[in-house]
């Protein structure tokens, strides 16, 4: 989900730190478990600050890697038509999770929003419980913080005119105090305030991690899913990413990955929009130069079956691919680190600058920001999207802005064999990404009014 920026300097740019999410388990009552979420991290620094950002054929000869920028993205994903009649966001509102949050994440929006032309906005900064002050030298405040960077740039990319709101959870360890339970408190608390048309999550944990899951206890995370219930009341969007461990993903220590395919929750809850990931072959003016593939580089696109929940209705016509169970992704945007989107931040003094950033958490404030122009086009939230996506998908795909992945790529990752793009629903990139122009105003009206 997040790439992490790893200090690495030109000499070794294409080293890599690969971290995707987990859930750490401490004492906790047995209503609520305590479980630590952590962003995904698959790094991939350019340099301490690279001054401006650099074209994708100026990238290619420095770090071997293309890099984008949000006009490029603009284009490939056909956004440009839907400016110009009008449609950009205005008067929805993207709610954006994260621990801790940034100290600079107003400036360095303004800034980013700055160089590529683009209209700035004001980020409303909600504090969730007692949030630390932030520490530029702690590796977990800073990861998170970057985290946070890249989710406000990217939404704000393609939704230039909605309101963003970024909600700092005090995560804290020495404190006792702890992830996942927190974060969904929040987003049932601006839920019930009316705050926010979608939510964008850029974190998770395995499903196999949770209290009680080797026994077949699945209560530790089915006991979380309130935020979710209550936005499903409440017609607001809820997506998560689907993580950077292609069809596995780390166990509890955080540092070794299963050695057989699982999944990750909340991405595998079925009232979420699970959004994988893909790579972007563009040249330098957005268009493709190659149809999309599956992300598979410094990371891989999470996708698979759940091992906690059972195939919704809205999967019973891809029942062949993902069988009795839930299949993640739904959804992908583009999310590879070789194509991945410069993003500007200047939390950590030592890095002012620019950095190419990538994963899951990149394609999921990409597609919220797809929701949110969704929403306008709309004129009310679409809620969850689910039945509509997979109709969408089932009658005239093409036609309703759906673009299928079929390029026999996959999501295979750490020695744990993965799912093909192939024709239709795969669970590499599932019903596969988007053309805008079509998809937004397709999905504005097959969604009920709520």
């Amino acid at each position: 989900m997040h790439i992490a920026r790893i200090g690495l300097g030109v000499a070794a740019a294409t080293s890599v730190a690969a971290l995707a999410v987990t859930a750490l388990a401490t004492a906790a009552p047995a209503a609520v478990p305590h479980t630590l979420a952590v962003p995904a991290v698959a790094g991939h620094n350019l340099v301490h600050g690279v001054s401006s950002p650099l074209t994708s054929e100026q990238c290619q000869a420095k770090w071997h890697i293309n890099c984008y920028t949000p006009l490029q993205y603009r284009k490939a994903y056909d956004l440009n038509p839907l400016y110009k009649k009008g449609i950009t966001g205005k008067g929805r509102t993207i709610v954006i999770v994260d621990s801790y949050g940034s100290p600079t994440v107003q400036h360095d929006l303004d800034v980013y929003s700055h160089q590529f032309g683009l209209p700035s906005t004001k980020v409303k900064v909600v504090k969730w419980g007692h949030v630390p002050a932030f520490d530029p030298k702690n590796s977990d405040m800073t990861g998170w913080a970057g985290e946070t960077t890249l989710d406000v740039e990217m939404a704000h990319a393609v939704a230039p005119a909605a309101k963003i709101v970024v909600v700092e959870t005090a995560v804290s360890e020495t404190e006792g105090t702890t992830g996942l339970p927190e974060m969904m408190d929040a987003e049932k608390h601006l839920i019930d305030q009316g705050v926010g048309d979608v939510i964008s999550q850029s974190f998770g944990a395995t499903e196999n991690t949770f209290p009680g899951f080797a026994g077949g206890d699945f209560s530790s995370i089915k006991k979380l899913r309130y935020a979710f219930q209550d936005a499903n009341r409440k017609h607001v969007t809820v997506l998560a990413a689907s993580g950077d461990g292609g069809a596995t993903d780390l166990k509890l220590d955080g540092k070794t990955y299963y050695k057989k395919r699982v999944n990750s929750w909340p991405s595998s809850d079925p009232l979420v929009t699970s959004i994988g990931g893909t790579q972007l072959h563009l040249d330098d003016k957005g268009d493709r130069v190659k149809p999309d593939s599956v992300y598979n580089d410094y990371g891989s696109g999470g996708g698979g079956q759940s091992h906690v929940f059972t195939r919704p209705s809205f999967q019973d016509g891809v029942k062949s691919k993902v069988g009795t169970r839930r299949g993640t992704p739904d959804i992908s945007m583009t999310a590879a680190v070789n194509g991945g989107a410069w993003v500007y931040s200047s939390y950590d003094p030592t890095a002012v600058g620019w950095d190419v950033s990538g994963g899951t958490s990149e394609a999921t404030p990409l597609f919220s920001g797809i929701v949110a122009l969704a929403d306008q086009a709309a004129g009310h939230r679409v809620g969850n999207i689910q039945q509509a996506l997979y109709g969408l998908y089932a009658h005239h795909a093409a036609t309703n802005g759906i673009v299928d992945v079929n390029d026999g790529t996959d999501n295979s990752y750490q020695g744990v064999t993965g799912y093909k793009a192939v024709n239709g629903y795969d669970l590499a990139t599932g019903v596969g990404t988007v053309d805008a122009l079509k998809f937004v105003p397709a999905l504005a009206k097959a969604s009920h009014r709520g």
